[in-house]
């Protein structure tokens, strides 16, 4: 298998950002995905920053990605899109049906993320003709749920002409707003936000009233209050999975790609705990909860 480290999702200064992908070069990881794919408000690095580490990543080796935004709301956001996709050397990873339509009138192969509805083998097979080459599962589907839609896939003859990608470790994505959660949070409205997500370099968290952490508010998108690790199912991947991906949570994630590896055939198990990890919807089983075998 393959290992990637997905699009940062969190909003860190610009020299924090630079140095975390700085380190990534000397990871293990094979793909790194790049760009703002949660808020475009969110501009300590410009698409030309982006574009300057992406030129640097790839001289490294790495395979890079460009992740695009899973929200797209505004004609200069659109003018962005258009950019990413125009830069003529670099995969795309379209977190919205608008990237996947403007990248497929380019001719351009692309990625289908995480953020698209993708939930049968019809949907894959029109998004392949369009030219998805890569498809990252939605990040509440199971193994059980994988293994179906493939033979799917098998049925209709495309089960090998793309990749197929998890989301295997991070908070989970699960939902986007046009309103701002971590601004409201600080009773100020979205179009006077002051990027106040920048103070919240892991997000900010959600606690219920029995006292459960049950979501992490990261801008305009709703993470899961546990972090999604499936660091101990790797081998339960098998036949199924050609790269699985962890979402950056600090530098420590670049140290747990290298776990993961030693982990593939169960062999050096991962210590996870309960109300701080979970594996539930690889389980097909209530999101928060933690199967450890």
């Amino acid at each position: 298998m393959k290992y990637s480290l997905g699009p940062l999702l969190y909003y860190w200064p610009k020299n924090q950002t630079e140095a975390f992908y700085h380190a990534a070069m000397e990871s293990s990881a094979d793909i790194i995905y790049l760009g703002e794919a949660v808020c475009s408000k969110r501009r300590e690095m410009k698409v030309n920053d982006w574009l300057d580490l992406a030129k640097t990543l790839a001289q490294s080796g790495k395979q890079v990605v460009l992740s695009t935004l899973a929200l797209i709301q505004a004609p200069s956001e659109l003018t962005e899109l258009k950019r990413y996709i125009e830069n003529s050397e670099f995969l795309i990873e379209a977190n919205d049906l608008g990237a996947v339509n403007m990248a497929s009138e380019h001719g351009l192969p692309y990625v289908a993320g995480p953020a698209l509805n993708c939930y049968n083998a019809y949907t894959l097979r029109s998004l392949h003709k369009q030219g998805m080459i890569r498809w990252c599962m939605p990040v509440e589907l199971s193994r059980d749920w994988l293994s179906n839609l493939l033979n799917q896939c098998e049925e209709l003859g495309i089960r090998r002409q793309f990749e197929v990608e998890v989301f295997s470790y991070g908070h989970l994505p699960l939902a986007y707003s046009a309103r701002c959660f971590t601004a409201r949070s600080e009773n100020r409205p979205k179009d006077e936000c002051e990027t106040c997500c920048i103070n919240y370099p892991t997000g900010r968290n959600v606690i219920s009233q029995e006292n459960q952490q049950v979501f992490v508010l990261n801008g305009i998108q709703t993470q899961s209050g546990y972090c999604y690790n499936l660091g101990n199912n790797l081998k339960e991947m098998d036949g199924l999975v050609d790269i699985v991906r962890l979402s950056p949570q600090g530098h420590d994630t670049l140290n747990l790609i290298t776990q993961f590896r030693k982990n593939e055939q169960g062999q050096s198990p991962l210590k996870l705990q309960n109300h701080a990890d979970c594996n539930g919807y690889w389980k097909r089983i209530a999101g928060l909860e933690l199967v450890e075998e």
